[in-house]
């Protein structure tokens, strides 16, 4: 109960926060007990060698960690912002983002241009952040040419486990070695609604195989040094229509209990150092009425309680989906407004790929956290997730 107080009493401040600013507002039975994948059919632990600076087995000391002091730089490292070139990034990561992603109209001269790529900023700054990209093969994975063209989901959950854990592999060591070291992938949804947003993209229909080949693909990707990302929670495979173009609102929580969530709980047990992508559906039932989860604090207590049938508490990376170009949430709220709810709410990394306002954005976050809008325990909170994960992998 106390959690759900709490989680409550953090969502009231970030409205009050953009109402207080004049910005625009708001516009945006019995569970089926799951059931761990056949254990047979898992990945064992790696006993591949991780790339050098990658530590997978050990959580980071007090004292190896990197929260900064001042709060303007704690508040700069929950911004995940798209990158279109070197000069881009550069500016990014002299305001103190935690995080890039490269979008698919970033210029591959990022990745590949010597002494003005990716691996060319990490020696530059001496610090670790994050380099994001959708990779999940098939029709999500952005610049083939550099990376490799790899086979859809669906097409991937047909083949033997060691090629699903080989191909995650493949990804992941292709990824890393032009500086990319977290991956929004592999997509938990079902494809179960004929949704041409989900498809193919799905591993498949029934949550226990989701989860199954899931499993071997992220560890395909730990072994290569690359974070997973397990998304759409709480689940998209069965929401009304694509959030990229609308607002959309999936059945009520307690039917995704029984289905949607079930992959997460096995996934999530198996690879806590995993992070989990936020979703912008609505879910009836689930926190106040009408609320996009990754502005609903209700969402991010049902992750982070695991408070779903299997279910187990996550205490890792909690990401938005994109802030800034997908139709749904911007009919909703401004970008500004929504990384201020949702960080209010309970997430970790704000993500939005096109970048645009990053100072005005962390200022304006800043702005909420002294005026009493935001906690402060908030971004504490957040900030420290996201160096663990830094530091513990070696990003």
């Amino acid at each position: 109960m106390r959690a759900r107080v709490v989680a409550a009493a953090l969502l009231a401040p970030a409205l009050a926060c953009v109402a207080a600013l004049g910005l625009a507002g708001c516009g945006e039975e019995d569970a089926v007990e799951t059931a761990a994948p056949d254990e047979s059919a898992q990945p064992a632990l790696s006993t591949q060698a991780a790339p050098e600076g990658v530590d997978t087995q050990h959580a980071p000391t007090p004292a190896q960690l990197r929260v900064p002091e001042d709060l303007r730089a704690r508040v700069a490292t929950l911004m995940v912002v798209g990158v279109a070139d070197y000069d881009q990034a550069r500016f990014a990561l002299d305001q103190g983002v935690g995080g890039v992603i490269i979008p698919s109209w970033a210029d591959p001269a990022l990745l590949t241009e010597p002494g003005r790529n990716i691996n060319a900023l990490r020696e530059e700054y001496q610090r670790p952040f994050s380099v994001a990209i959708d990779f999940e093969g098939g029709r999500v994975q952005r610049h083939t040419q550099v990376f490799g063209d790899f086979m859809p989901p669906r097409a991937l959950a047909g083949t033997p486990p060691e090629v699903i854990r080989g191909t995650g592999w493949d990804i992941g060591r292709s990824l890393r070695a032009y500086g990319v070291n977290v991956d929004y992938a592999p997509l938990l949804d079902l494809d179960v609604a004929g949704l041409d947003i989900v498809g193919d993209r799905s591993f498949n229909g029934n949550p226990d195989e989701v989860a199954r080949v899931a499993g071997l693909f992220s560890q395909g990707l730990i072994d290569a040094g690359v974070t997973p990302t397990f998304k759409h929670f709480p689940g998209h495979g069965r929401a009304s229509g694509d959030t990229h173009l609308q607002l959309a609102v999936t059945p009520p929580i307690d039917d995704l209990r029984g289905s949607d969530l079930r992959p997460y709980g096995p996934l999530l047990a198996a690879f806590p150092q995993a992070s989990v992508m936020m979703g912008h559906m609505i879910v009836p039932g689930l926190g106040p009425e009408g609320v996009p989860s990754s502005m609903n604090p209700e969402a991010y207590r049902l992750l982070r309680t695991g408070d779903y049938p299997g279910g187990v508490p996550f205490d890792g990376v909690v990401v938005t989906d994109d802030l800034s170009g997908m139709r749904g949430i911007l009919d909703y709220a401004p970008t500004m407004d929504a990384v201020a709810r949702a960080i209010g709410s309970g997430a970790d990394q704000a993500l939005w790929s096109s970048g645009a306002d990053l100072p005005r954005i962390i200022d304006h976050i800043v702005w909420c956290v002294q005026n009493g809008y935001i906690p402060e325990a908030r971004i504490d909170e957040a900030a420290t997730r996201v160096q663990q994960q830094l530091i513990s992998v070696g990003l």
